[in-house]
């Protein structure tokens, strides 16, 4: 699903305020006596205390015959110093209501979206989420010149603490963070989810490089620390365990409302490198103008990174863990409409000119990272004949 139908999805199932920040809490409205009102009250479970200063969220249940979210499909306030909150102006309908707060269980790390993902078309995934968050959600009926009244309650979440530093026992700064939970299937998924490159777990290491990951509800989990470069796609973890292999990592785990401390995490700084090469076509030399090159690792093929050639095939990944890897090349080809490389004067390859599209063979190059491997190169094999008629 693409990402901008995956928001829309979202603002649907009750996250796309609080995982898109794209919204501020609504201002009080005036009365309005074509729409109602919900007040209420917000405690802690943990302490029977009010929830101060809570975020309540409405959204509305998808009314019959519409196909898109409206501008109001999403209420916000904030509770008081007692707990209390009092939504004006909303539209008449039926909408869910839950209560978050720093520290307390929160949707965007409690819900399984992998999960949701694969139950299907868009609706089984909008069911699929409110069924993972359902124990959370208060459902209320809204009418005109009414006021209707919600009592929630919300959980108190578990917290894994530690220290991030690299291998000189410097703190390491600024580091991002993948988390992974273990799902009913012993399989294990990404906690939090990743939208327009940004990264799933909204937290960073403080200037002494200790970190907090809360919201978390009771379960399996494995800590990744992710350098502070590129994105959570192309970044090196180093797991729990001070490996830089998450299937290889040392597990934790929480119980409800458990604060879990001394997760530290060792960066190996002098076991990282650099892997970068080009990639070209045996024939000529010249490079084919698309390809993404892989870096998997040897034993089970899985992969670590991925990048595409640049514009004269070159491709680069920094920060490589001492490993035994295999270099893949796949979808190499040369579109029809490239155009003519710029020489002295000199034709171009016909494969680089308006034409045909060539393609090429994948490519696999074992290679071992026990230092940087600046000079990589591969070459690349056309497609048999059959498979290049485009």
């Amino acid at each position: 699903m693409k990402p901008e139908r995956y928001a829309r999805l979202l603002s649907l199932l009750l996250l796309a305020c609080l995982l898109l920040a794209a919204c501020q809490r609504k201002r009080p409205r005036k009365p309005d006596p074509a729409r109602g009102s919900v007040t209420g009250t917000v405690l802690c479970s943990d302490t029977g205390k009010p929830a101060r200063f809570a975020t309540i969220t409405l959204v509305a249940l998808p009314r019959p015959g519409e196909t898109e979210s409206s501008p109001d499909s999403i209420e916000q306030g904030t509770t008081g110093l007692d707990g209390q909150f009092d939504l004006e102006a909303i539209r008449p309908g039926d909408y869910y209501a839950y209560a978050t707060l720093d520290g307390y269980l929160a949707p965007e790390t409690s819900v399984d979206f992998e999960r949701a993902k694969a139950a299907g078309e868009e609706h089984a995934q909008l069911l699929d989420t409110i069924a993972q968050w359902q124990p959370h959600l208060v459902q209320v009926h809204v009418r005109a010149q009414r006021a209707s009244t919600v009592s929630l309650v919300i959980d108190r979440a578990a917290t894994i603490r530690g220290a991030v530093a690299y291998d000189d026992g410097s703190p390491a700064i600024g580091m991002h963070f993948r988390l992974l939970r273990k799902n009913g299937k012993g399989e294990w998924h990404n906690v939090g989810l990743r939208l327009f490159g940004d990264w799933s777990i909204n937290a960073v290491t403080d200037d002494h490089g200790q970190y907090s990951l809360t919201g978390l509800p009771a379960g399996d989990y494995i800590v990744c620390a992710l350098l502070p470069v590129g994105d959570e796609a192309t970044a090196t973890p180093i797991c729990s365990g001070n490996t830089t292999r998450p299937a290889k990592a040392t597990p934790v785990k929480l119980s409800a409302g458990e604060v879990l401390t001394g997760q530290d995490i060792v960066v190996p700084v002098t076991s990282l490198h650099t892997v970068s090469g080009n990639v070209s076509v045996a024939a000529d030399g010249h490079p084919p103008t698309q390809a993404a090159v892989h870096l998997l690792y040897a034993d089970d093929h899985k992969e670590a990174r991925a990048t595409s050639i640049d514009g004269d095939g070159a491709f680069e990944f920094e920060f490589v863990p001492e490993d035994s890897y295999i270099l893949r090349v796949t979808g190499a080809a040369d579109r029809p409409d490239a155009a003519p490389a710029e020489s002295s004067g000199e034709q171009a390859p016909a494969s680089q000119t308006v034409g045909p599209s060539i393609l090429y063979a994948d490519k696999e190059l074992p290679i071992q990272v026990q230092g940087d491997l600046t000079t990589l190169s591969i070459q690349l094999l056309p497609k048999p004949s059959a498979q290049n008629q485009h």
